[in-house]
């Protein structure tokens, strides 16, 4: 979405209002980008990282998977307390060229803020300041939260503590993936 606004797009002219507010686009507008995209790509081995966020886009993306004839295997669910989301998005850095994102506090850059990718600037976003995250929390509590619930009923919910280092939580999320593989 982000990438959409920063490229000027219709698509990214609709959302960026409601992303610098810190609101979620409506869920019409993700479906679409989502099924089309599952359309290119193929329903058979994604990720999808902030997607779903309401009951909606849950209860839409099963729909278009059984129209591909293809399953849900793994949800994962981040469990993050409000006070670490805090403190990362205090520290966020994103690279103004290319996207990439780091912390503040890493080593690498707090010396020199320049993106190891494509040497663009690495600057906090414009969405990162505190009313905006509370905006986006009230989002999480209200419209979020009942996901754990939705895929809980499936069977497929699987909860990492994500207030761990990044090392640790990148490595439970791919054992649960490589186990899916596996299976």
């Amino acid at each position: 979405m982000r990438r959409e606004r920063d490229l000027g797009t219709p698509l990214g002219k609709k959302t960026g209002e409601v992303l610098q507010s810190g609101g979620l686009v409506s869920d019409k507008i993700i479906i679409e980008l989502i099924e089309d995209w599952l359309r290119l790509h193929g329903g058979h081995g994604f990720v999808f990282d902030g997607f779903p966020r309401t009951l909606r886009q849950a209860e839409s993306l099963m729909s278009i998977l059984a129209r591909l004839r293809t399953a849900l295997d793994l949800a994962i669910w981040l469990e993050v307390s409000e006070q670490t989301v805090k403190n990362r998005i205090a520290g966020r850095l994103q690279c103004s060229e290319c996207g990439f994102t780091t912390s503040s506090s890493s080593a690498q850059f707090a010396e020199r803020a320049v993106c190891p990718y494509c040497d663009g600037p690495l600057v906090r976003r414009s969405d990162d300041d505190l009313s905006v995250l509370q905006t986006r929390l009230q989002e999480f509590r209200t419209k979020t939260e009942p996901l754990a619930s939705f895929y809980g009923k499936m069977s497929i919910l699987h909860r990492i503590d994500g207030n761990r280092d990044r090392e640790s939580v990148f490595g439970d999320i791919s054992r649960l993936i490589e186990d899916k593989v596996a299976a």
